[in-house]
């Protein structure tokens, strides 16, 4: 399966123009999946809710979205990005999987940073893996990997690879998405954004840095920090199948969750 990811710095508000250069990257593009930034198409550090409200878009009825799947259909390709998408009065930071036929899925994310917490709602779709040209595919956004019960939940419900588009301004996260790919044996590509937002409340520079990572969490490829990459590379997902870690240890039939009481008590 060839995947990737395209590294670039979405323009803020400049919804067209984003799309257009994501567009042109992908134009030719010879990949199963793709990867893009969180908020790909809107850009980030939005001054407030109304603001968002005027840059989200209804799935149902989304110029990017209908773009996006008409380019995977002339490529055969899926695309999974970040999206700002508007719903029933509400306004969720998303991942969205495209593919030729149209709209597979959508996640909204479960887990908001710092100041997504004044504009976003708090995501309320439950984790799931969908199937993209036989392997399972698992989707979180950027903040979910401070969360090791996301891609461990995504592991147990049979992801292959992670998608995680993200905008990162910490720089934890890339190591720790190694350490995900290690305790769970899955595929990730997180694919972050570079540049700084520069808005009326502050400014906020992105870390770059989109990685590739294979099961054991090696790394196969991370960009650099601030530049535009379209990079893919070829993998077997049947090696994410392979949960053994020793010949006597298997990182999933080894868990004892009767002894996992606290991770239950504590989310009450």
């Amino acid at each position: 399966m060839r995947i990737g990811y395209f590294q670039f710095r979405p323009l803020f508000g400049k919804v067209e123009k984003n799309l257009e250069k994501v567009i042109t990257a992908l134009e030719s593009v010879e990949a199963d999946l793709i990867v893009l930034p969180e908020l790909a198409f809107t850009g980030y550090y939005f001054k407030d809710r109304q603001e968002l409200i005027s840059l989200a878009e209804d799935p149902d009825d989304s110029p990017t979205l209908k773009n996006l799947i008409e380019l995977c259909n002339r490529n055969n390709l899926h695309i999974v990005t970040g999206f700002a998408e508007r719903s029933s009065g509400k306004v969720f930071n998303s991942s969205v999987l495209v593919g030729p036929n149209g709209i597979e899925h959508i996640y909204r994310k479960l887990h908001l940073f710092n100041e997504e917490k004044n504009t976003f709602d708090p995501g309320d779709t439950p984790l799931s893996v969908q199937t993209v040209k036989g392997t399972r595919i698992g989707m979180m956004v950027c903040f979910d990997w401070a969360f090791p019960e996301v891609a461990r939940g995504l592991t147990l419900m049979g992801a292959e690879i992670i998608c995680h588009p993200s905008n990162l301004v910490l720089t934890f996260c890339q190591k720790a998405m190694l350490t995900r790919c290690l305790e769970n044996r899955v595929f990730a590509v997180t694919t972050n954004r570079f540049g700084v937002d520069n808005r009326p409340q502050g400014e906020l520079k992105f870390t770059g840095k989109s990685q590739i990572v294979a099961p054991g969490g090696i790394l196969i490829h991370r960009a650099a920090s601030q530049t535009n990459e379209l990079f893919i590379t070829e993998i077997d997902p049947a090696e994410a199948k392979n949960k053994s870690i020793t010949p006597l240890n298997d990182l999933l039939s080894d868990r004892r969750p009767d002894c996992y009481d606290a991770l239950l008590k504590n989310s009450q």
